[in-house]
């Protein structure tokens, strides 16, 4: 036996040997070793090997899906070897021969199919990078294993880490050599393979070969950098389902410009997906999220992480949303037959690479049903909104009647009750075949025979405690309590009854005629199970048959979802559809932003909406020159204080812009958005320890990325820059950044600031206007309104919030005497005399001030209020009411 482990494990030395033996998946050597750590389970050994004890570690079978999920997550690959041959026919080879084993799959990152393993409301992409000789850019593809979805594109240089960040993959494939800094920080597994892998004469071979075609023209002009991305791809697949290929749809080619560049930072400060926390809950994406089915939910991840950078198509998303959003009943009829929809696309993967199940066939027949349904109330729609939006025609035509012979198969073949695996038998419904039905009433009618053979035993013995079992090791078998045992092995008992075993508890025998019985039930059994999975074959078969037309369904299922929870959102939360187009207007009336709203909803309070108007070529002087006046310019310079709502404001605006794009209606009175081709966000702050990068050099570098790629037609958003170092180094940084993004980039900007020193820039730079986050003062503390206004602020209020923050009072008295001296003060040694002047522990030692107790205390200290009649207490109320007045 370890002579075949070892030649197995030789085959794949990356990888965990998950060795099955039985009920368990054995590991052993260095495998068990790193997978007990993992796992935190026991290590044990067993045998020599080369005088050394073995270590070993096992998992059940029943339940190994639950660890093999903790060993992908902590970045392993995992070789499931199975036992390929049953062991009575190895036995015919010798009484030690070992069971003939193979690995059945190789389980990595991006490969992934089983639905305990996958995230159903989230894509698991497995990508490859290519880059060929001295061109620029990479060629860059993607899969998803578990539901077939594959696509390509090209990416310069600069735009890489905002690919990588979009599509988050679960593994990537590069070539070895491939530089780490390449990657962009990009936290995913990386899977290195030899360059040859990467071959692009070798890679359009495999393409055209696994398209079934002699040329590629038909699916687009792909560079040689793509084909030797897809073509990796593809190996590596073909290499971890060990020959078998998922279902992938034709590859989809993706121009770098069709999507909204949005680089990792900006991904990560935005909060699309996870906050900055890691969490889901509190994303833009759970803000929104009102999608029935995973399907669903994984389309509108994909939208939201990919805005479109064409008004049209934008548009004709926006139609199909505003289609069910004024359809309010047909929207709630679409939501309701979408409930009833599995994922067609997982269940079809699975089938295709061999791993599927009966409940796969069944979610491909229910899959079918709610399309058929969707698609006659689609057709059924009010004469109101007839036409149907296209995208939402070509919706409701890939369902109408799509695979229909498939579906009235399955919902004959199939029963009610079905078990997971198709080994287990008994899915094939009654009626469905004749063959099957006479089988197991021969199985089911030998099974009576054996309850008649226990009565006839028991009166034939006079042992009414006579039974008849069965085990997988004895088969039938007649069972006696010991001391009716004795009796069977007398005459006139012994010739007929055969004994078997003795136990402590029981004795068991045969007969001839119960070993007989048990043949032919057993073969009836067997026969019976072989026809069923011969069925189980022919349905599969079936099925991938309709696999290119049930892909399409499967999309059109998920759009129609996605596109309906918009319109839901838009419905529940007072969204209005945008107007985009080429311009390069920025207009936003009483915008909100999303998470934050929603979160304040919860607690029944209001979101306080605010204007933003960054529409590019307005250069309007006179716009400052009223305080009431609207603020029209293309880069604000925000002032006010921490907690005022500066960053709040600063996102929603880059999330409106998102949410536009991505074909959703917006959370505001009114809207119109100029297409945003690159969105900058510089929000936060954080250092990258693993990269030698402090807080401030983290937030030099991304500034640096935005003053350096930024055009005309992006939207940057950048809070406190030169927060982080010497006063006078950021003031100096923070205005140059600001001449910087007006001159060069002249982008759409909202640029946060506590330097209130640059608020003079307005006077000398047409194009860029005074903003503040309105405040009030009342009795030493601070009111935030957020509300912002035209204007500058004059002060920050740290100090306010700083006590709203809980800091000690002696604290607070030191800052203020602090701020206090360096306002009067100036700059220079006048200031830092002034600075010496104060007592350094004058706050903590200063006792607070004795008041004198008025009047009107010591009146109530006095008061025993139960001596007092009602009538003296209306006289004492009276009293104190003339002392306070004459205090």
């Amino acid at each position: 036996m370890m002579a075949q482990y070892l030649e197995i494990k030789g085959a794949w030395p990356d990888a965990l040997l998950f060795y099955r033996m039985g009920d368990f998946y054995e590991l052993f050597f260095g495998d068990a070793v790193a997978a007990a750590e993992a796992l935190d389970i026991a290590l044990t050994k067993r045998g020599k090997h080369l005088g050394e004890d073995i270590p070993m570690c096992g998992v059940p079978v029943h339940s190994h899906d639950v660890y093999l999920e903790r060993l992908i997550r902590k970045g392993f690959k995992v070789a499931v070897c199975e036992q390929v041959e049953d062991p009575a026919e190895a036995k015919k080879r010798g009484s030690k021969s070992v069971v003939a084993r193979a690995v059945q799959r190789l389980v990595t990152p991006g490969t992934i199919t089983e639905e305990t393993l996958l995230d159903a409301r989230a894509h698991n992409y497995l990508a490859a990078l290519a880059r060929v000789g001295a061109e620029e850019g990479f060629g860059l593809a993607w899969a998803d294993v578990s539901t077939g979805d594959f696509a390509v594109t090209s990416v310069p240089a600069s735009g890489l880490g905002a690919e990588l960040a979009r599509l988050a993959p679960g593994e990537l494939l590069i070539a070895e050599g491939f530089s780490p800094d390449d990657m962009a920080g990009l936290s995913t597994t990386l899977t290195a393979l030899p360059p040859a892998r990467f071959d692009s004469g070798n890679a359009e071979r495999r393409l055209k070969a696994h398209l079934g075609v002699a040329a590629l023209d038909a699916f687009g002009a792909f560079s040689r950098a793509e084909l030797g991305a897809m073509g990796a791809l593809l190996d590596y697949v073909e290499l971890t389902q060990v020959g078998r290929m998922p279902a992938l749809r034709p590859p989809r080619r993706v121009a770098s410009d069709d999507t909204m560049a949005i680089d990792a930072a900006t991904r990560a400060n935005l909060e699309l997906v996870k906050t900055l926390q890691g969490e889901s809950a509190g994303s833009l994406l759970v803000a929104i999220d009102r999608t029935v089915t995973g399907a669903g939910a994984r389309e509108l991840c994909a939208r939201l992480t990919a805005p479109l950078t064409d008004p049209a198509a934008i548009n004709r998303r926006l139609d199909a949303v505003e289609c069910f959003f004024e359809a309010r009943s047909l929207r709630a009829d679409i939501r309701t037959h979408l409930k009833s929809a599995p994922d067609i696309a997982r269940a079809l993967s699975r089938l295709s690479l061999g791993r599927g199940g009966p409940r796969d066939l069944a979610a491909i027949r229910d899959g079918l049903a709610a399309a058929h349904a969707l698609a006659a109330a689609l057709e059924a729609s009010p004469p109101a909104i007839l036409p149907l939006p296209e995208l939402i025609g070509a919706d409701c035509r890939a369902l109408a009647q799509v695979a229909s012979p498939l579906r009235a198969r399955l919902q004959t073949m199939l029963a009610d009750e079905l078990p997971l695996l198709a080994r287990d038998g008994s899915f094939i419904a009654k009626g469905a075949s004749a063959e099957l039905d006479e089988t197991r009433a021969l199985r089911d009618d030998a099974r009576k025979l054996i309850a008649g053979l226990q009565a006839k035993y028991a009166e034939e013995t006079g042992i009414a405690a006579l039974k008849v079992r069965h085990n997988n090791v004895l088969g039938y078998y007649i069972e006696v309590p010991p001391r009716h045992g004795e009796k069977l092995t007398k005459e006139p008992f012994s010739a007929a009854y055969i004994h078997r075993q003795t136990m402590a508890n029981a004795m068991r025998f045969t007969t001839p005629e119960l070993a007989s019985l048990a043949s032919r039930i057993a073969e009836a059994a067997g026969r019976a199970l072989e026809i069923e999975l011969a069925l189980f074959d022919e349905l599969v078969a079936a099925t991938l048959a309709e696999a290119a037309l049930l892909s399409r369904a499967a999309e059109a299922l998920a759009a129609l979802d996605a596109t309906s929870a918009l319109a839901e959102i838009a419905a529940e939360r007072r969204h209005v559809r945008p107007r985009v187009d080429q311009s390069l207007a920025f207009a936003v009336k009483a915008g909100r932003h999303p998470v934050v709203e929603a979160a304040l909803a919860r607690t029944g309070e209001q979101f306080v909406p605010n204007d933003s108007d960054l529409s590019a070529g307005s250069t309007e002087q006179g716009a400052q020159s009223r305080s009431d006046a609207p603020i029209r310019k293309r880069l604000w310079l925000l002032t006010g204080p921490n907690m005022a709502g500066k960053s709040t404001f600063l996102r929603q605006n880059a999330l409106i812009a998102i949410m536009a794009q991505m074909g959703a209606f917006v959370p505001a009175d009114d809207a119109h958005i100029g297409v945003v081709d690159r969105l900058f966000s510089r929000v936060g702050a954080a250092d990258d320890l693993a990269r030698g990068r402090s807080t401030f050099m983290v937030e030099m570098v991304e500034t640096a990325a935005i003053l350096n790629q930024a055009g005309p037609r992006s939207l940057v958003i950048l809070d406190e820059i030169g927060r982080g170092t010497a006063t006078y180094d950021g003031l100096s940084i923070a205005w140059a950044a600001v001449e910087h993004l007006h001159e060069v980039n002249r982008s759409r900007a909202l640029f946060a600031t506590h330097y209130h020193e640059l608020t003079v820039l307005a006077e000398k730079l047409p194009h860029l206007a005074n903003a503040t986050m309105k405040v009030k003062e009342w009795k030493g503390d601070v009111v935030f309104l957020h509300e912002v206004g035209p204007g500058a602020a004059d002060r920050s209020y740290g100090i306010q919030v700083a006590k709203l923050a809980g800091l000690p009072a002696p604290v607070i008295a030191r800052a203020q005497s602090v701020l206090a001296a360096l306002e009067k003060g100036g700059e220079g040694a006048k200031t830092a005399k002034l600075i010496d002047d104060l007592p350094l522990f004058s706050a903590i030692a200063k006792p607070e001030a004795v008041t004198e107790e008025s009047a009107v205390e010591q009146e109530l200290k006095a008061l025993n209020p139960d001596e007092l009649t009602p009538k003296q207490a209306l006289e004492f109320v009276y009293r104190l009411k003339g002392m306070v007045r004459d205090e």
